[in-house]
């Protein structure tokens, strides 16, 4: 795939960029080199690389999930600046 000003031009427009000449250019040959960097890697053989989707091996930490005792809602409400029964009260931001 080739990646000219033309192309880099639509993109600037659909993206709402505005570029110069020579940011143009210089975006195509950028552009141009990651695609050719992309295509190298497309040779190399990676049959026995296993797929992963982080470099290190990382596990999640998770508690048990085990139900307790949950807040009551004037617990809950003990420290809001403002409420309305039982609930937070918030100033409206949509009109």
């Amino acid at each position: 795939m080739s990646i000219d000003k033309k192309t880099v031009k639509d993109v600037a427009h659909l993206a709402r960029i505005e570029l110069q000449a020579n940011e143009l250019e210089k975006l195509s040959r950028q552009l141009q080199d990651i695609l050719g960097f992309i295509d190298q890697l497309s040779t190399l053989d990676i049959e026995q690389v296993k797929p992963a989707s982080h470099i290190l091996p990382i596990n999640n930490v998770l508690r048990e999930d085990k139900p307790h005792v949950c807040l009551t809602p004037d617990k809950a409400l003990e420290n809001a600046p403002s409420k309305n029964g039982n609930f937070f009260s918030v100033p409206k931001i949509i009109e």
